[in-house]
């Protein structure tokens, strides 16, 4: 119990301090307005983050905990599919915002690791890779470059939309964005077969969403079962 406590409040903290990091940048949040928002104490935020560095690199990290994607058959709809999932949540998720808020910021970059770049970088190699083993590249392309271009083109499609629209068209330029580039990376019969369009992170976000739920669900039914019996009601066999 004590352990799921300071999960929960840890997971608190880093939500508020998103939101102050978002609204005010590194260098205008503050300590007690984290504290204040989180509902806390500062003892409390002080025995999970030992300074507002530690709190901001916990934000930036705080988006590769979650956990993966619907694995598709077609590694490439993985690839499209991470993009389009952070298109749709930035503008309702504090953290992915404030996470790219912070990683962006000339004051912070540097101390922070290089901010979450390198993070998505990486998964995006990573999907890159098994994409290339299974046939679905284009000869010349190399996933670690194309990782790193990608990541790149997308972060500057976000800081555009985001300074003229606010992100409110964010999923559909991050659509053109894939709609423009996957041609020049996907063989002939992959391309055909990929869902660029600008919904598809707002589905596959609600398809996570439901497996979630469903998980949820699950573990309650199985904690609340009386003892002896499995989660379906069934005596055991032993």
């Amino acid at each position: 119990m004590r352990q799921e406590r300071a999960v929960q409040t840890r997971r608190s903290i880093l939500e508020a301090a998103a939101t102050v990091f978002d609204e005010f940048g590194y260098e205008g949040a503050t300590i007690g307005e984290v504290v204040a928002r989180a509902g806390v104490t500062r003892g409390a935020l002080y025995f999970h983050f030992a300074s507002k560095r530690d709190l901001a690199l916990g934000v930036v990290e705080e988006q590769f905990v979650q956990g993966p994607l619907p694995e598709r058959s077609c590694k490439l709809q993985e690839f499209v599919d991470t993009g389009m999932v952070v298109a749709h949540l930035m503008p309702r998720d504090a953290l992915l915002s404030a996470g790219a808020r912070l990683s962006l910021g000339q004051d912070v970059f540097g101390d922070l690791r290089g901010g979450a770049f390198q993070g998505w970088i990486s998964r995006l190699e990573e999907v890159l890779v098994a994409a290339k083993e299974q046939g679905e590249l284009l000869p010349h392309v190399v996933p670690a470059e194309t990782a790193w271009l990608l990541t790149g083109a997308w972060t500057g499609v976000q800081i555009q939309s985001q300074k003229l629209t606010g992100r409110a068209d964010l999923e559909r330029r991050v659509s053109g964005l894939y709609r423009l580039v996957m041609p020049s990376i996907a063989m002939p019969g992959v391309l055909a077969t990929l869902d660029l369009a600008p919904d598809r992170g707002a589905r596959v976000a609600a398809e996570v969403a439901a497996r979630a739920a469903a998980g949820a669900d699950a573990a309650d039914a199985t904690s609340g079962a009386p003892e002896g019996t499995d989660a379906a009601g069934g005596a055991d066999a032993g």
